[in-house]
């Protein structure tokens, strides 16, 4: 074989290396890729126990209870599922019922959510994509308001 016909081996073999390694990656994190997990979403998908996720919704009307100390626990809902979350720490200013949530944490095996952070929404108009559309469909989107 020639010298460039060896480079050019080498070079497609290493091409071929790396298209597999990224397909590797993405076939992995396929599953992670998702932003969040609306409750709906996360009901059709049943987790295993002890998964780390990101869900996202509306925080529950009448549902927040704080507990001892930084205890907190509240239900998030896109209006069609519900999912418990427990939560211990300072909860963002922003933080009440009725407003979209984010909660990053782990499935336990009661099917409880135990959240490690919480993000509030951060202005009037804002609410995740997923949500909004959920409440669209649902007929429950009171629209922009301005």
């Amino acid at each position: 074989m020639t010298r460039k016909g060896k480079r050019l081996t080498l070079i497609f073999g290493a091409l071929a290396v790396l298209g597999l390694a990224a397909g590797l990656i993405m076939f992995a994190l396929r599953d992670n890729i998702v932003f969040f997990y609306t409750p709906t979403q996360l009901a059709e998908k049943h987790p295993a126990p002890g998964a780390r996720l990101r869900i996202g919704g509306l925080v529950k009307q009448g549902s927040l209870v704080k507990g001892e100390g930084r205890d907190v626990s509240f239900v998030i809902t896109d209006n069609e599922n519900e999912l418990a979350t427990t939560y211990t720490g300072l909860l963002p200013d922003l933080f009440r019922e009725g407003q979209g949530v984010v909660a990053d944490g782990v499935l336990a095996s009661d099917g409880k959510f135990r959240a490690d952070s919480v993000l509030a929404k951060h202005d009037e108009r804002y609410m995740p994509r997923d949500v909004a559309e959920a409440l669209k469909k649902q007929g429950v989107w009171q629209g922009e308001k301005k």
